[in-house]
């Protein structure tokens, strides 16, 4: 699978700050917003259903945070926390452009 710039550029940064986030506690942890900036830069919407096709080609259908390389919730959550946000709490059945399917 071909890497580009932008896509090592928000693995890269989503490596890193799970790095620096994996000290905080993450109960207390806010629910992203739809309308946060890099929500909005990233396609975020709270169900996958809801992305635009046209706006985001990358999407397929049974594409969600749940089956994500970056989610961190467990497994039958509805909500966990995802690097690429600073660790805020994304809903298990989203989706945004930086989704990376699981290995």
């Amino acid at each position: 699978m071909a890497l580009s710039r932008r896509r090592f550029m928000i693995l890269a940064a989503s490596v890193a700050s799970t790095t620096v986030l994996s000290t905080e506690s993450r109960a207390d942890a806010p629910l992203l917003a739809e309308s946060d900036p890099t929500a909005l830069a990233l396609g975020y919407k709270a169900d996958a259903a809801k992305v635009d096709k046209t706006k985001f080609p990358r999407f397929q259908v049974g594409q969600t945070c749940a089956n994500c390389q970056l989610y961190q919730g467990k497994p039958g959550s509805v909500t966990g926390p995802c690097p690429t946000y600073g660790g805020k709490l994304v809903y298990a059945k989203g989706w945004c452009n930086a989704y990376v399917k699981k290995a």
